[in-house]
């Protein structure tokens, strides 16, 4: 084991630990801490891998932005940040969903890549081979995920100027 493959577990293990505490906690605003979390150890993980400029977009775009707005969006509007006990459910349904969707994911990454080495040498991080993947081969997806963002965006729009 190589001290990069070191590296890049134990990036892992910190995004996979934060991210099961985004969905354990109770609190919001730790919830939205540890999203931070999450998005900074897979930061580092790119990092660990090479690509250095999607490092730097996941820290710049979505722990200083997307992280900072939740924040500040839950701060601003005055949403209960307690634990209430009148929106506890079950947790088991959305441990089996959450079991699944896992499950799906990783069934469908080793169908789609195998169990194969990758060697990243010859391969660059940098921003010139990330734009021509993104808008050579992955403009579909791009768009489809603006579409996405802007209508959430416009629900969240809706959502908070309802009449009350």
């Amino acid at each position: 084991m190589t001290l990069a493959d070191a590296l890049l577990a134990a990036f892992g293990l910190l995004a996979l630990g934060a991210a099961l505490a985004v969905v354990t906690t109770r609190r919001i605003v730790r919830a939205g801490l540890w999203l931070a979390v999450a998005f900074a150890g897979i930061a580092g993980a790119a990092l660990v891998l090479t690509a250095e400029f999607l490092a730097w977009v996941l820290v710049l775009v979505y722990v200083g932005a997307i992280v900072v707005l939740l924040l500040f969006a839950t701060m601003l509007t005055k949403a209960p940040t307690d634990a209430s006990d009148d929106l506890d459910r079950a947790r088991w349904p959305g441990a089996v969903a959450a079991a699944g969707a896992g499950l799906a994911l990783a069934a469908v990454a080793a169908a789609a890549f195998g169990w194969t080495r990758v060697d990243p040498a010859g391969r660059d991080g940098g921003a010139a081979a990330m734009g021509e993947e993104v808008f050579a081969r992955w403009v579909l997806p791009f768009e489809v995920l603006s579409l996405l963002l802007l209508a959430a965006l416009v629900g969240a729009v809706v959502v908070s100027t309802r009449a009350k």
